[in-house]
C-alpha cells in the first residue's frame, strides 16, 4: 500500500524549551484507518496540528503524495485535499445543513448569485454518495450531535479531500451512535481515503482502524498493526507502565441518604422547561451515575446543586439539611463539586498553581487566615499545596507558577485535590475525565472509589458510558430534562442505557 503522507523527523519547540514533537517519523498510508494515540502532552495533537498548517514545526519534512510541501495554514491543507475535524464542533445552527457544508465555495450563477438549487443538488450528492443519512434541509440547530459531526466531515467531502483528520470523533456520540459513524468511516477509507484519528478510547481505537502510532512525552514509541495489539499493551506503551483498564469496584454495603432532590424543575429565561419533576437520591458509601446525550438537563441539574440556577420549584438537601436558597459559598461547606470546564468554572488560569489549591479553602478554614481574615496565612497556604503535591501526584516545576502552566492531567489533580480536601460528605463530579489521557483517567478513577469506600456519596456526571459501567452503584438516565430510569448497575446494559438516553423512557426492552 502506497504512503500517502511521511513526516520525518518533526520537532516542534514552544519556549522557552517545551519538546512537544521530538524527531517524530511516521507514514500514512492510502485507503487506511490510523489511529494516533498517547497521553496528554505526548504531542499527538501538536504532530496533527504540524501536518495540518495549525503549528509551524521546526525542523523536519511533510511529504504528500510524494512531494515535499509547507503548509503555512489550513486553508493550503485543504486546497491540497487534506482536512480536519476538530472536536469543538463550528457550525451555524440557524442554517440548513446543506448551507453549512457550502460556506464559503458556494456555485454561483453568471451575475456572482448563489445558486441555491445546485449547491443543495451537489450536497445531496454527496450525502447519497457517501450514505450519510442526512437530511439536507435539516436546520443545524435541530439535528444531533452525530449528524452534526457527520456534516463536518461532508464539509470537507464537499471540498474533495482525500485525508481526514478527526479529533476525539466519538467524544460525545453515544453508543448507539458510534457504530454508525463507524460504518461511514469505512466506507471512506474503502472508497480511498485515508483516515487520521486522535483518540483515548483505546477499545475503539482498536475496532477502527488499521494501525495504530503511539506517542508518550513527545517520541514516537511505535507503529503497530491493530489486529496484533491489545488495549493492555497500548496502554502500556502509551504510560510507561501497566494500566489497569477494568473495574475495581468492590462490594460496599450504602448508608443512610446524604444528597436528595425532590421534585426539581427549572424553566430558563425564555421559558422552556430545562428539568422537570427531577427526584433522586444518592446514599453514603455509593456513586450514582448520570447518564445523558449532552443538552438533555445535566448542565441545569449540576448548575441547580451548585446555586449558580434557581430552580423554578423543587427542594434540594445535603445531610438533611435545605440548600435550595442557600448562597453558593453556603453549600460549598456541605459539597465537593468537580466541574466540567476546568478552565472557566473549576480554575483561574493565569493565578498561581497555590492559589488555585486553596480556593474555598481560604474562606471555610481559619487556618488560612491572619489578623481576623485580613490577611492570608501565606505559610499555611503553602504547606497546604505542598500536600496536596505530594498526596495527588501533582507534577509541577514550581506552585507560583501560573495554573496554565500544568497538564490537563495534572490541572485535573489539583481540583480534584482541592474539592477531596474539603470536609464534605457530598461530591459532585460533573466529565471530571473528560479529555484526559488513560494514566490520568485510571488515577482520578482511583480517587472516585476511594471516596466510596470512605462512605461519601458520589454524583457522576458523564457522557463516557464506560466510564459509568466501571465506577457507578446506580445509573440514572436523564431525557429531555426528565429522569426516565433509575437502574442498578447489575440490572441493565450499556446497550440499555444508550437506548435510553436517545429514546427517553417506556422504549427499551
Amino acid at each position: 500500500m502506497d504512503d500517502v503522507i511521511r513526516l520525518e523527523n518533526i520537532v516542534k519547540v514552544y519556549p522557552p524549551s517545551v519538546i512537544a514533537v521530538d524527531n517524530v517519523s511516521v507514514n500514512f498510508r492510502k485507503g487506511e484507518i490510523h489511529a494516533v494515540v498517547g497521553e496528554n502532552g505526548a504531542g499527538k495533537s501538536t504532530l496533527m496540528k504540524v501536518l495540518y498548517g495549525l503549528v509551524p514545526r521546526d525542523a523536519g519534512e511533510i511529504y504528500y503524495q510524494n512531494q515535499p510541501v509547507h503548509f503555512r495554514q489550513a486553508g493550503e491543507a485543504i486546497a491540497a485535499g487534506i482536512g480536519m475535524v476538530h472536536q469543538e464542533i463550528l457550525l451555524i445552527p440557524e442554517y440548513t445543513v446543506w448551507e453549512n457544508i457550502v460556506l464559503g465555495q458556494e456555485p454561483t450563477r453568471l451575475l456572482g448569485q448563489i445558486d441555491r438549487a445546485k449547491a443543495r443538488r451537489l450536497v445531496k450528492g454527496k450525502i447519497d454518495e457517501f450514505q450519510f443519512n442526512l437530511d439536507p434541509d435539516a436546520l443545524v440547530g435541530e439535528i444531533s450531535v452525530a449528524a452534526r459531526q457527520k456534516v463536518e466531515i461532508l464539509k470537507l467531502l464537499y471540498r474533495n479531500v482525500s485525508v481526514l483528520i478527526l479529533d476525539e470523533p466519538t467524544a460525545v456520540l453515544t453508543p448507539q451512535e458510534i457504530p454508525q459513524l463507524f460504518a461511514e468511516l469505512g466506507r471512506l477509507r474503502d472508497d480511498g481515503h485515508t483516515i487520521l484519528f486522535i483518540s483515548h478510547r483505546l477499545e475503539e481505537v482498536l475496532t477502527l482502524s488499521d494501525r495504530v502510532t503511539v506517542m508518550r512525552r513527545g517520541k514516537m514509541i511505535a507503529t503497530v498493526d491493530a489486529k496484533s495489539t491489545t488495549k493492555e499493551e497500548l496502554a502500556r506503551m502509551m504510560v510507561g507502565r501497566d494500566v489497569v483498564l477494568t473495574s475495581r469496584r468492590a462490594a460496599h454495603s450504602a448508608g443512610g441518604v446524604i444528597f436528595q432532590i425532590d421534585h426539581l424543575s427549572y424553566k430558563d429565561g425564555e421559558g422552556r422547561q430545562r428539568l422537570n419533576d427531577i427526584n433522586l437520591s444518592v446514599h453514603a458509601g455509593e456513586i450514582v451515575g448520570v447518564a445523558g446525550v449532552e443538552g438533555n438537563g445535566q448542565f441545569e441539574l449540576v448548575n441547580s446543586v451548585v446555586g449558580l440556577i434557581k430552580p423554578s420549584t423543587g427542594k434540594i438537601q445535603v445531610q438533611d439539611k435545605d440548600i435550595t436558597n442557600a448562597a453558593i459559598l453556603e453549600r460549598r461547606k456541605l459539597i465537593s463539586f468537580v466541574p466540567q470546564d476546568r478552565g472557566k468554572m473549576g480554575a483561574s488560569l493565569n493565578a498561581s498553581i497555590m492559589e488555585n489549591a486553596i480556593m474555598t479553602h481560604h474562606q471555610l478554614d481559619k487556618r488560612f487566615s491572619l489578623w481576623h481574615g485580613l490577611l492570608l496565612n501565606y505559610a499555611h497556604a503553602r504547606r497546604f499545596t505542598d500536600g496536596l503535591e505530594k498526596q495527588f501526584s501533582v507534577s509541577m516545576a514550581s506552585k507560583f507558577n501560573p495554573f496554565r502552566s500544568l497538564s490537563g492531567g495534572n490541572q485535573q489533580k489539583v481540583i480534584l485535590g482541592r474539592e477531596l480536601l474539603l470536609d464534605s460528605v457530598f461530591v459532585l463530579l460533573d466529565q471530571p475525565t473528560r479529555g484526559l489521557d488513560v494514566g490520568s483517567i485510571e488515577y482520578v478513577h482511583e480517587q472516585i472509589l476511594k471516596m466510596r469506600q470512605e462512605d461519601r456519596a458520589v454524583l457522576l456526571v458523564s457522557a463516557d458510558l464506560e466510564e459509568l459501567f466501571l465506577l457507578a452503584d446506580r445509573i440514572v438516565v436523564m431525557h429531555r430534562g426528565e429522569l426516565v430510569a433509575d437502574k442498578p448497575i447489575e440490572e441493565t446494559t450499556l446497550e440499555e442505557i444508550g437506548y435510553l438516553m436517545l429514546e427517553g423512557k417506556g422504549k427499551a426492552q
